[in-house]
């Protein structure tokens, strides 16, 4: 499968035998090159990597026009931080470092004495924003200890703009402020994305990231669709 996004590409193969997988990955790179050339476009083989999801295992290296692509962990599609096991924690890990990062540099606004309906915006636009970038994507991919890692930031924030005592509960600060969760937040934002998906009127949207039936002696990763049904209420 290829995916396509402006300048960045993707292309995935699976196969329960790695030796299937890795010649597809090699084939469509040896077809690669005639098709770059003939439309008069370029690749930095460079800036392109491999990555295995699974076990480590040795891997011979794939090739594209006679340099080795290297193979790494992790790498980062479109923003997003993707590692072998897909358990999302380098992504989740960047998205906590820039919504500390938008913290510290706000907190004389968010301490300020500005109207509170404006400290919450800004604290939507500037940090919530970075906090849950692309996180209907990968949000299902996380433990549970890691959304309540995701979860702490927010509390934080709400804190110190709002100058809220100790002793007061996170929720309920929350509920004061009137703001959802970030679970809450996500699942809303993976509804309505899904629902325009579903109901656009671009085809090739319709269904995106679809469920599949799963044999009953398997769990399996979580797919997108599946943070759907765990909101509450929901």
């Amino acid at each position: 499968m290829l995916a396509l996004f402006a300048d960045d590409s993707a292309f995935f193969a699976t196969s329960r035998k790695l030796e299937f997988t890795l010649n597809r990955l090699q084939r469509v790179l040896d077809l690669l090159p005639e098709w770059l050339d003939k439309w008069r476009m370029a690749v930095n083989v460079g800036k392109t990597v491999a990555l295995l999801i699974g076990r480590r295992v040795a891997v011979p290296p794939l090739r594209l026009r006679g340099q080795e692509i290297e193979w790494k962990t992790h790498v980062t599609y479109l923003g997003c931080r993707i590692d072998r096991s897909l358990r999302i924690v380098p992504q989740a890990n960047h998205a906590i470092n820039m919504a500390k990062a938008a913290r510290a540099v706000l907190r004389p606004v968010l301490t300020s004495r500005l109207p509170l309906r404006t400290k919450l915006a800004v604290y939507k636009t500037y940090i919530r924003s970075r906090l849950t970038y692309a996180m209907p994507a990968w949000y299902g991919l996380c433990s549970q200890h890691t959304r309540q890692r995701i979860q702490v930031q927010q509390n934080i924030s709400l804190r110190v703009l709002t100058g809220a005592g100790r002793y007061v509960r996170n929720d309920v600060i929350t509920r004061d402020v009137k703001l959802q969760s970030i679970e809450d937040f996500v699942v809303h934002t993976a509804r309505r994305m899904y629902d325009n998906a579903d109901h656009g009127p671009q085809s090739h949207l319709w269904n995106i990231a679809p469920l599949h039936a799963r044999p009953p002696d398997r769990s399996g990763r979580a797919l997108p669709r599946e943070l759907l049904p765990t909101a509450r209420g929901g």
